[in-house]
């Protein structure tokens, strides 16, 4: 009787984890059904192909009608002073049931460098990032918060630590970083965030990626190359999508680089503060596990 009850936990068990382990899509979806930018008939570019321009910024944005206006002016301020330097910034509306994708077209009749993807429906951040990154037309591809955590002059320090090393490297990932400001948040935080918070850069160190201090910073600049080997091999769509991108790119030894910025908390994150830690721990521990076992695979050869 007692051999049953083992074994029948056991079993159990293992549906439980081959659940948890195909919860997810192995592909997340493409754009077939975003046939252009909004407002332009044009057919949407491909990452794929040759650079067009010297840079393209992506904002994921989800119900950011108030606070997008702000951001895309002080993008766009701080872009423009540099003559010599080609840029597009596109906005990827996932989703919204706000009027962002009406801001953003608003303001690209008035400024050719400012473009909307309206994806059908919510999938998620990671995928919203995806999906703008892979019609960008820059040589370097930087994906920026729509929250204005970052001042966004802070790019240019960003940008320099790119342009200091991608003459020696053509494969790059530069991360924006709050590491050095770690000590002052955890003394705003409540104690039970910051167990969480701990528990959470615990689990990316001992499972996922150990070269980056800070892998949630919102602001990750690209080679084009480096983006070209990573997006067609990323699955995960939500928040912990940072975690698997930076762990591609250890597996596919893309040098990754971190530098501290300015950052403050903003008000009307979408991150619920229990149950979206809980939620991107467990993908963390999957990422893990569907790698190890070779439920996803990553193609070294690209």
């Amino acid at each position: 009787m007692i051999d049953y009850i083992v074994f029948g936990t056991i079993g159990v068990g293992v549906l439980i984890l081959v659940a948890l382990i195909t919860s997810f899509p192995r592909e997340p979806d493409n754009l077939r059904h975003e046939k252009s930018f909004l407002g332009d008939k044009n057919p949407l570019p491909s990452f794929t192909d040759a650079a067009e321009l010297d840079l393209t910024v992506v904002i994921p944005a989800y119900n950011e009608q108030d606070r997008l206006p702000a951001m895309l002016e002080e993008c766009v301020e701080c872009l423009s002073t540099s003559k010599k330097q080609t840029y597009e910034i596109i906005v990827v509306d996932d989703g919204s049931k706000d009027g962002t994708s009406n801001v953003v077209e608003k303001l690209s009749k008035k400024n050719k460098h400012v473009k909307c993807l309206k994806l059908m429906q919510n999938r998620g951040k990671g995928h919203a990032v995806k999906m703008g990154m892979m019609c960008a037309r820059g040589s370097k591809i930087f994906f920026a918060d729509a929250d204005r955590a970052m001042p966004f002059t802070e790019f240019q320090k960003i940008n320099k630590v790119m342009a200091d090393s991608v003459g020696e490297q053509h494969e790059l990932i530069v991360v924006g970083s709050r590491a050095h400001l770690e000590k002052d948040s955890i003394a705003q935080r409540s104690l039970f965030r910051t167990i969480l918070m701990k528990g959470f850069h615990l689990l990316v160190q001992i499972f996922c990626v150990r070269t980056v201090k800070d892998t949630q910073c919102g602001y990750k600049l690209f080679t084009r190359s480096a983006a070209q080997r990573i997006l067609p091999q990323l699955h995960l769509q939500r928040w912990a999508f940072d975690v698997e991108l930076l762990f591609i790119a250890e597996r596919l030894s893309i040098p990754l680089k971190e530098v501290a910025i300015k950052w403050d908390e903003i008000d009307g994150s979408k991150m619920t503060p229990v149950f979206s830690w809980i939620e991107m721990g467990r993908d963390l521990v999957l990422i893990w596990l569907r790698y190890a076992i070779g439920y996803w695979r990553i193609d070294l050869s690209t």
